[in-house]
């Protein structure tokens, strides 16, 4: 990896506009456990490459959903293999940032002046779960079709909106193909943008603020 680095910094000149980012002091007392967001962004950015790939064979409608869940599995070439990468990381992005999580207020890096950067945490952290609810929906099965029904009649428990709230999740009163479009678009579009913004201002943060060490 320090060659090819070292190859593209003689092309593109690399190091030293950008020396002050990729060359920092780190504060005693980091251990492995301050990789745990590392390991989260990694998992969303692999997430986000297998994604595309598979939105290329994936068709969003009520006839031919799980048909094209099933033609990716059984014909395209390694699609069973993306699928599965997507899959098993979208299972590490939740298990990495709850560690995350679970680092970050054990060491009691949320306090002062990182209040705002716990908050885009927390944030980041109910669009994993949300993404990982909508796409849930996608491969339009037994499993996920009853699964999302009752799932989203949770909506419809909380007082005086409850109703209203679970007919704009399901874009109806129930489990339809709208809902499979409208999960969806949150899916490919609206939760991976909201989340790419909330990681930029996450890591935005942390190279003003520093990182805290101590654990």
């Amino acid at each position: 990896m320090g060659r090819a680095f070292d190859w593209l910094d003689k092309k593109f000149h690399i190091k030293a506009p950008h020396k002050r980012f990729l060359k920092r002091r780190l504060p005693e007392g980091l251990s492995y456990f301050y990789c745990l967001g590392g390991a989260a962004f990694t998992s969303y950015v692999i997430l986000f490459i297998t994604g595309l790939l598979l939105s290329q064979y994936y068709i969003p409608s009520e006839m031919e959903a799980f048909e094209s869940i099933v033609k990716i599995q059984r014909e395209v070439h390694l699609g069973w293999l993306i699928r599965g990468v997507h899959k098993w990381s979208a299972t590490l992005l939740i298990i990495f940032i709850l560690c995350h999580t679970l680092r970050v207020f054990i060491s009691r890096a949320y306090k002062s002046p990182k209040e705002l950067n716990w908050i885009v945490g927390c944030l980041t952290l109910v669009l994993v779960f949300a993404s990982g609810f909508t796409g849930y929906l996608l491969p339009w099965d037994q499993k996920a079709y009853w699964a999302t029904t009752v799932g989203t009649s949770m909506a419809a428990t909380m007082p005086v909106a409850g109703r209203h709230l679970m007919y704009l999740i399901r874009g109806g009163m129930d489990v339809s193909g709208a809902t499979l479009i409208r999960f969806y678009s949150f899916h490919v579009l609206w939760l991976p943008v909201t989340m790419a913004a909330l990681l930029w201002a996450h890591f935005h943060m942390i190279k003003r603020q520093g990182i805290k060490g101590g654990l």
